[in-house]
Protein backbone atom coordinates (compact mmCIF):
# COMPACT_ATOMS: atom_id res chain seq x y z
CA UNK A 1 0.00 0.00 0.00
CA UNK A 2 1.42 3.61 -0.93
CA UNK A 3 0.06 6.81 -1.00
CA UNK A 4 2.25 7.68 -3.85
CA UNK A 5 0.43 8.45 -7.24
CA UNK A 6 0.25 4.91 -8.53
CA UNK A 7 0.38 5.05 -12.77
CA UNK A 8 -0.92 2.55 -15.78
CA UNK A 9 0.33 3.60 -18.73
CA UNK A 10 -0.38 1.45 -21.55
CA UNK A 11 -1.01 -1.60 -19.23
CA UNK A 12 1.69 -1.46 -16.89
CA UNK A 13 1.63 0.05 -13.54
CA UNK A 14 4.16 2.09 -12.28
CA UNK A 15 4.80 4.90 -9.86
CA UNK A 16 3.57 8.07 -11.85
CA UNK A 17 7.00 9.57 -11.80
CA UNK A 18 8.37 6.69 -13.65
CA UNK A 19 6.12 7.43 -16.81
CA UNK A 20 7.73 8.55 -19.69
CA UNK A 21 6.03 9.98 -22.80
CA UNK A 22 7.44 11.14 -25.64
CA UNK A 23 7.38 14.47 -27.41
CA UNK A 24 5.65 13.31 -30.42
CA UNK A 25 2.50 12.31 -28.77
CA UNK A 26 0.21 14.30 -30.30
CA UNK A 27 -1.50 15.30 -26.59
CA UNK A 28 1.93 16.51 -26.34
CA UNK A 29 2.18 18.52 -29.78
CA UNK A 30 -1.70 19.08 -30.74
CA UNK A 31 -3.44 18.82 -27.34
CA UNK A 32 -5.43 15.93 -29.29
CA UNK A 33 -6.52 14.18 -25.97
CA UNK A 34 -9.53 13.30 -24.20
CA UNK A 35 -9.37 13.22 -20.09
CA UNK A 36 -11.91 12.39 -17.16
CA UNK A 37 -11.48 12.90 -13.67
CA UNK A 38 -12.99 10.59 -11.17
CA UNK A 39 -13.39 11.26 -7.40
CA UNK A 40 -12.58 8.41 -5.21
CA UNK A 41 -14.46 8.00 -1.47
CA UNK A 42 -13.41 5.08 1.16
CA UNK A 43 -11.84 3.10 -2.03
CA UNK A 44 -14.78 3.57 -4.18
CA UNK A 45 -14.78 5.28 -7.47
CA UNK A 46 -18.27 7.45 -7.23
CA UNK A 47 -20.27 8.06 -10.70
CA UNK A 48 -17.93 5.91 -12.18
CA UNK A 49 -20.05 4.56 -15.05
CA UNK A 50 -21.20 8.00 -15.91
CA UNK A 51 -17.13 9.13 -16.23
CA UNK A 52 -17.01 6.63 -18.56
CA UNK A 53 -19.38 6.86 -20.64
CA UNK A 54 -18.97 10.32 -21.36
CA UNK A 55 -15.17 9.72 -21.89
CA UNK A 56 -16.38 6.78 -24.38
CA UNK A 57 -18.27 9.57 -26.53
CA UNK A 58 -15.81 12.03 -26.34
CA UNK A 59 -13.37 9.64 -27.74
CA UNK A 60 -15.91 9.08 -30.54
CA UNK A 61 -16.44 12.64 -30.76
CA UNK A 62 -12.76 13.15 -31.88
CA UNK A 63 -12.31 9.67 -33.51
CA UNK A 64 -9.65 7.81 -31.46
CA UNK A 65 -10.31 4.40 -31.20
CA UNK A 66 -9.80 2.83 -28.02
CA UNK A 67 -11.71 0.60 -25.32
CA UNK A 68 -12.91 2.23 -22.48
CA UNK A 69 -14.11 -1.29 -20.74
CA UNK A 70 -10.48 -1.71 -20.65
CA UNK A 71 -9.78 1.02 -19.23
CA UNK A 72 -12.31 0.69 -16.59
CA UNK A 73 -10.38 -2.98 -15.28
CA UNK A 74 -7.49 -1.01 -15.43
CA UNK A 75 -8.33 2.18 -13.74
CA UNK A 76 -10.12 -0.51 -10.75
CA UNK A 77 -6.88 -2.71 -10.87
CA UNK A 78 -4.90 0.54 -10.16
CA UNK A 79 -7.26 1.94 -7.52
CA UNK A 80 -7.25 -0.92 -5.86
CA UNK A 81 -3.46 -1.93 -5.90
CA UNK A 82 -2.53 2.19 -5.00
CA UNK A 83 -4.55 1.48 -1.23
CA UNK A 84 -5.78 4.95 -1.58
CA UNK A 85 -8.82 5.40 -0.10
CA UNK A 86 -9.59 9.10 -0.66
CA UNK A 87 -8.44 10.67 -4.04
CA UNK A 88 -8.88 10.66 -7.23
CA UNK A 89 -8.48 8.61 -10.67
CA UNK A 90 -7.00 10.51 -13.87
CA UNK A 91 -7.54 8.95 -17.54
CA UNK A 92 -6.16 10.16 -20.57
CA UNK A 93 -6.11 8.71 -23.68
CA UNK A 94 -4.63 10.18 -26.99
CA UNK A 95 -3.91 9.81 -29.95
CA UNK A 96 -0.35 8.29 -30.08
CA UNK A 97 2.53 9.31 -30.95
CA UNK A 98 3.33 10.21 -34.96
CA UNK A 99 5.59 12.81 -36.99
CA UNK A 100 4.37 15.71 -36.52
CA UNK A 101 1.49 16.78 -38.92
CA UNK A 102 -2.13 18.53 -37.96
CA UNK A 103 -3.81 15.77 -40.26
CA UNK A 104 -4.63 12.38 -38.12
CA UNK A 105 -1.71 10.00 -39.18
CA UNK A 106 -2.66 7.87 -41.50
CA UNK A 107 -2.57 4.49 -40.96
CA UNK A 108 -3.20 5.02 -37.43
CA UNK A 109 -1.14 4.57 -34.81
CA UNK A 110 -1.73 3.17 -31.30
CA UNK A 111 -3.24 5.68 -28.43
CA UNK A 112 -1.68 6.23 -25.52
CA UNK A 113 -3.60 5.33 -22.26
CA UNK A 114 -2.58 7.17 -19.00
CA UNK A 115 -4.23 6.28 -15.92
CA UNK A 116 -3.29 6.72 -12.55
CA UNK A 117 -4.12 7.91 -8.87
CA UNK A 118 -3.21 9.83 -5.93
CA UNK A 119 -4.73 11.11 -2.83
CA UNK A 120 -6.76 13.91 -2.38
CA UNK A 121 -6.78 16.23 -0.07
CA UNK A 122 -10.40 17.94 0.65
CA UNK A 123 -9.09 21.75 0.16
CA UNK A 124 -12.68 22.81 -0.96
CA UNK A 125 -14.07 21.93 2.43
CA UNK A 126 -14.57 25.68 4.17
CA UNK A 127 -15.34 27.15 1.16
CA UNK A 128 -18.24 24.96 0.45
CA UNK A 129 -19.33 25.89 4.33
CA UNK A 130 -18.61 29.64 4.10
CA UNK A 131 -18.84 30.57 0.40
CA UNK A 132 -16.58 31.56 -2.31
CA UNK A 133 -16.23 34.10 -4.57
CA UNK A 134 -16.26 34.60 -8.37
CA UNK A 135 -15.00 36.86 -11.71
CA UNK A 136 -16.89 37.52 -14.76
CA UNK A 137 -14.47 36.66 -18.08
CA UNK A 138 -15.14 37.03 -21.45
CA UNK A 139 -15.22 33.75 -23.15
CA UNK A 140 -12.19 32.90 -25.53
CA UNK A 141 -12.74 29.37 -25.58
CA UNK A 142 -13.11 27.19 -29.04
CA UNK A 143 -16.96 26.41 -30.16
CA UNK A 144 -16.70 22.52 -28.88
CA UNK A 145 -16.64 23.05 -25.10
CA UNK A 146 -18.80 20.21 -24.84
CA UNK A 147 -15.62 17.68 -25.41
CA UNK A 148 -13.60 17.08 -22.61
CA UNK A 149 -10.25 17.64 -24.28
CA UNK A 150 -6.80 18.71 -22.94
CA UNK A 151 -6.73 21.90 -24.27
CA UNK A 152 -7.15 24.04 -21.34
CA UNK A 153 -5.04 26.68 -22.05
CA UNK A 154 -8.30 29.29 -21.45
CA UNK A 155 -9.93 27.52 -19.02
CA UNK A 156 -5.94 27.86 -17.21
CA UNK A 157 -5.79 31.92 -17.60
CA UNK A 158 -9.07 32.33 -16.30
CA UNK A 159 -8.52 30.37 -13.28
CA UNK A 160 -5.26 32.20 -13.17
CA UNK A 161 -6.70 35.24 -13.24
CA UNK A 162 -9.30 34.21 -10.41
CA UNK A 163 -5.88 33.38 -8.19
CA UNK A 164 -4.31 36.33 -9.01
CA UNK A 165 -7.06 38.67 -7.78
CA UNK A 166 -7.52 36.14 -4.60
CA UNK A 167 -11.07 35.18 -5.97
CA UNK A 168 -12.21 31.11 -6.02
CA UNK A 169 -12.97 30.68 -9.74
CA UNK A 170 -13.81 32.71 -13.07
CA UNK A 171 -17.16 32.07 -14.59
CA UNK A 172 -16.97 32.74 -18.61
CA UNK A 173 -19.58 35.07 -20.09
CA UNK A 174 -20.59 35.02 -23.77
CA UNK A 175 -21.06 37.35 -26.22
CA UNK A 176 -24.83 37.86 -24.63
CA UNK A 177 -23.63 38.47 -21.35
CA UNK A 178 -24.97 35.09 -20.00
CA UNK A 179 -23.28 33.23 -17.86
CA UNK A 180 -21.72 29.55 -18.95
CA UNK A 181 -19.87 28.07 -16.84
CA UNK A 182 -16.47 27.89 -14.73
CA UNK A 183 -13.07 27.57 -15.74
CA UNK A 184 -13.44 24.06 -13.89
CA UNK A 185 -16.55 23.87 -12.73
CA UNK A 186 -20.69 23.96 -13.72
CA UNK A 187 -22.68 27.06 -12.79
CA UNK A 188 -25.96 27.06 -11.05
CA UNK A 189 -27.99 29.96 -9.81
CA UNK A 190 -31.85 29.76 -7.49
CA UNK A 191 -34.22 32.14 -8.10
CA UNK A 192 -37.26 32.01 -6.47
CA UNK A 193 -36.43 28.88 -5.59
CA UNK A 194 -36.35 27.39 -8.77
CA UNK A 195 -32.93 25.66 -9.90
CA UNK A 196 -31.38 27.60 -12.82
CA UNK A 197 -28.62 26.29 -15.27
CA UNK A 198 -27.12 27.15 -18.90
CA UNK A 199 -28.78 23.97 -21.09
CA UNK A 200 -26.58 21.76 -22.70
CA UNK A 201 -24.63 22.69 -26.14
CA UNK A 202 -21.32 22.55 -27.71
CA UNK A 203 -20.83 26.03 -25.64
CA UNK A 204 -20.79 24.04 -22.17
CA UNK A 205 -19.14 20.54 -20.84
CA UNK A 206 -21.73 18.02 -19.84
CA UNK A 207 -20.61 17.89 -16.21
CA UNK A 208 -21.20 14.47 -14.38
CA UNK A 209 -21.94 16.69 -11.03
CA UNK A 210 -23.74 18.76 -13.22
CA UNK A 211 -26.23 15.84 -14.03
CA UNK A 212 -26.31 14.48 -10.69
CA UNK A 213 -27.78 17.45 -9.33
CA UNK A 214 -30.09 17.76 -11.34
CA UNK A 215 -31.27 14.45 -10.58
CA UNK A 216 -30.88 15.09 -6.84
CA UNK A 217 -33.44 18.19 -7.33
CA UNK A 218 -35.63 16.44 -8.91
CA UNK A 219 -35.53 13.69 -6.29
CA UNK A 220 -35.96 16.98 -3.54
CA UNK A 221 -38.69 18.00 -5.54
CA UNK A 222 -37.28 21.13 -6.12
CA UNK A 223 -38.25 22.88 -9.54
CA UNK A 224 -35.43 23.47 -11.99
CA UNK A 225 -35.13 24.76 -15.53
CA UNK A 226 -32.35 25.07 -17.80
CA UNK A 227 -31.94 28.71 -18.69
CA UNK A 228 -28.79 30.93 -18.59
CA UNK A 229 -28.41 33.84 -16.24
CA UNK A 230 -27.58 37.34 -17.79
CA UNK A 231 -24.43 39.39 -15.56
CA UNK A 232 -27.07 41.89 -15.69
CA UNK A 233 -29.58 40.51 -13.70
CA UNK A 234 -27.29 38.66 -11.09
CA UNK A 235 -29.47 41.05 -8.74
CA UNK A 236 -32.44 39.26 -9.45
CA UNK A 237 -31.19 35.38 -8.34
CA UNK A 238 -30.79 34.19 -4.52
CA UNK A 239 -28.20 32.07 -4.49
CA UNK A 240 -25.52 31.05 -7.16
CA UNK A 241 -23.04 27.59 -7.15
CA UNK A 242 -20.70 25.73 -8.98
CA UNK A 243 -20.12 22.39 -9.34
CA UNK A 244 -17.28 20.00 -9.66
CA UNK A 245 -15.33 16.82 -9.31
CA UNK A 246 -13.72 16.99 -6.63
CA UNK A 247 -15.28 20.43 -5.52
CA UNK A 248 -18.55 18.74 -5.23
CA UNK A 249 -20.67 22.18 -4.62
CA UNK A 250 -19.43 25.20 -3.41
CA UNK A 251 -21.55 28.02 -2.84
CA UNK A 252 -21.04 31.69 -4.54
CA UNK A 253 -21.60 34.29 -2.59
CA UNK A 254 -19.95 37.03 -4.39
CA UNK A 255 -19.35 37.94 -8.16
CA UNK A 256 -17.42 40.37 -8.19
CA UNK A 257 -17.94 43.01 -6.07
CA UNK A 258 -21.81 42.16 -5.92
CA UNK A 259 -22.96 40.28 -3.43
CA UNK A 260 -25.45 37.35 -4.11
CA UNK A 261 -28.89 37.31 -2.32
CA UNK A 262 -27.32 37.83 1.03
CA UNK A 263 -24.09 37.12 1.06
CA UNK A 264 -24.24 33.77 2.47
CA UNK A 265 -25.07 30.18 1.25
CA UNK A 266 -28.68 29.98 0.76
CA UNK A 267 -30.94 27.03 1.78
CA UNK A 268 -31.38 25.35 -1.83
CA UNK A 269 -27.82 24.78 -1.87
CA UNK A 270 -27.28 23.62 0.99
CA UNK A 271 -30.14 21.04 1.03
CA UNK A 272 -28.50 19.87 -2.17
CA UNK A 273 -25.28 19.72 -0.40
CA UNK A 274 -27.07 17.31 2.15
CA UNK A 275 -28.67 15.47 -0.71
CA UNK A 276 -25.37 15.08 -2.29
CA UNK A 277 -23.09 13.73 0.78
CA UNK A 278 -26.48 11.56 1.18
CA UNK A 279 -25.70 10.26 -2.08
CA UNK A 280 -21.77 9.25 -2.18
CA UNK A 281 -22.54 7.64 1.27
CA UNK A 282 -24.91 5.62 -0.66
CA UNK A 283 -22.37 4.67 -3.57
CA UNK A 284 -19.50 4.48 -2.05
CA UNK A 285 -20.26 4.09 1.89
CA UNK A 286 -20.15 5.55 4.83
CA UNK A 287 -17.37 7.56 6.67
CA UNK A 288 -14.72 6.27 8.49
Amino acid sequence: MTTEPLANWNGEEMPLAEVRVSVMDRAFLFGDAIYEVIRVYRGRPFQFDDHLQRLEKNLQKIRISSDSQRLAKRALLTLQHSGIQEGMIYLQVTRGEAPRTHHFPDPPVRPNELIYVRPLSDSYRERREQGGRALLIQDLRWKRCDIKSVNLLANCLGAEEAHAAGYDESLFVNEEGTLVEGTHTSLFAVRQGTLLTAPLGAHLLPGITRRLVLRLAEKCRLPFAEESVHRDRLDQVDEVFVTGTTMELMPIIQIGDQAIGTGTPGPVTRMLQQAYQAEIQAECGQAG
